[in-house]
């Protein structure tokens, strides 16, 4: 029970601040581009309760991937619908790599203040887990971010595939969306989408910002996963 509640304490903060800001991001930029609706019903908040669903949370504790309420966007109040609803979709992923780069950042800076600081000491005790919240926020980002990036709706990948395609292509992918998460499912959990889409775009992503550290973000995951 106690390891639990350390990997709770551990993967909590980053995995809401992930979901969260995904989240608003999507709402702020529709907002500016002309639909209040996030606004008008309060979700443009960082108040993860506001966003959070129990089953979408407890799935990234579980296989690392998962989901917050998605923010309404009514895309036929935005200026140009079709060429907004491109930016309002990619502000979700564009959000979760920002924030897998400052994790990054602040973990290398972590790790190098404290790096002479001797086992058990105060310093260490304080620098050690925020090293491992740093670690994990940089790998539930990226998986968030390339994860959305597939170009099925209602994933965030489709909605800007949608804004870019030709009007009769970009139609015939919209009227996917209401199977578009079986599709997903079945693309990650019977196929080996993840193991040669994802993952290397995951890889790739973990070791150009993590660097030297790279092992440690694969390392705490794979801790925090482990049942």
């Amino acid at each position: 029970m106690e390891e639990f509640f350390i990997k709770l304490s551990i993967m909590l903060v980053p995995a809401l601040m992930a979901i969260t800001c995904h989240e608003v991001s999507h709402g702020w930029v529709a907002d500016k581009f002309g639909d209040n609706t996030a606004r008008y019903l309060g979700r443009l908040t960082l108040n993860p309760l506001k966003h959070l669903d129990i089953l979408g949370t407890l799935m990234i504790f579980v296989v690392g991937i998962g989901w917050a309420k998605p923010v309404p966007v009514n895309f036929g109040n935005l200026r140009h619908p079709k060429r907004d609803m491109i930016w309002v979709a990619a502000a979700g992923p564009i959000t979760n790599f920002c924030l897998a780069t400052v994790s990054a950042i602040a973990m290398r800076a972590v790790i190098a203040a404290t790096q002479g600081a001797a086992d058990g000491s105060m310093v260490a005790a304080f620098a050690d887990p925020i090293t491992l919240m740093l670690a994990f926020s940089v790998y539930i980002n990226l998986m968030l971010g390339v994860f959305n990036l597939i170009p099925v709706p209602p994933l965030d990948g489709g909605r800007v595939a949608v804004g870019v395609l030709p009007y009769s292509l970009s139609m015939a992918l919209a009227r996917v969306e209401p199977f578009g998460m079986i599709i997903i499912v079945a693309l990650v959990f019977l196929t080996n989408a993840f193991s040669y889409v994802i993952a290397p775009a995951l890889n790739f992503g973990v070791h150009l910002l993590a660097g030297p550290y790279a092992n440690l973000v694969f390392g705490v995951t794979k801790l925090m996963m482990k049942g």
